[in-house]
């Protein structure tokens, strides 16, 4: 096979494989049946948390000072660090490496804004619950409302990258309209989280 014919199939099977990523994520008319505001809160962020704790999230809301990546969660490569302002040690920012776009040649992953999340949103191996509870307190989301919660969620463009990583990365499931509406639907149903 040509080396244009093998990249258009690699396309195809990734387009395919989002497709049924976005058919598997459920809506919130899936959880209207629950009578209960804050047992259907619940539910709606479960099902969100299959996006918020895939590896296209947690690898940039990292617990420690480096990042990690691949579906595995690994240590990133090369060595690289958090910095003072989440966008890299001094002498090694994260735009050295990573561009405003996903240069797909090399694998490397981008976007104009690239960076870890801060400190304060680090929540790679934390339970739904103990996420939940962060996304939930200004004194742990960066001072924001749940309505900005809400709408980083649903509109951030580097939030977004989670469904168009590039090269042969899998995407986060579903969309990130069907992830901010799944938020919505939470905020609206009383924000109540999973057990820790």
């Amino acid at each position: 096979m040509s080396p244009p014919l093998k990249l258009i199939v690699m396309l195809l099977a990734v387009a395919a494989s989002a497709t049924a990523l976005a058919e598997d994520l459920r809506g919130p008319s899936d959880f209207t049946s629950i009578n209960d505001p804050a047992e259907r809160a619940r539910a709606l962020f479960t099902e969100a948390g299959r996006v918020l704790q895939h590896p296209r999230c947690v690898n940039c809301h990292p617990v420690g000072e480096r990042p990690t990546q691949g579906q595995d969660e690994h240590p990133h490569s090369p060595p690289v660090f958090r910095g003072a302002d989440d966008r890299g040690a001094t002498g090694l920012r994260c735009t050295t490496c990573h561009q405003a776009a996903n240069y797909d040649v090399s694998g490397v992953p981008g976007h104009p804004e690239w960076h870890v999340a801060p400190r304060a949103m680090a929540w790679q191996h934390q339970s739904l619950g103990a996420i939940c509870e962060q996304i939930k307190d200004p004194r742990r989301n960066g001072g924001k409302s749940l309505a900005q919660i809400h709408e980083h969620m649903a509109h951030d463009s580097l939030v977004g990258w989670g469904w168009a990583p590039g090269a042969a990365r899998e995407p986060a499931p579903g969309t990130q309209a069907q992830l901010g509406a799944l938020i919505e639907a939470w905020i609206q149903a009383g924000a109540a989280c999973p057990a820790r």
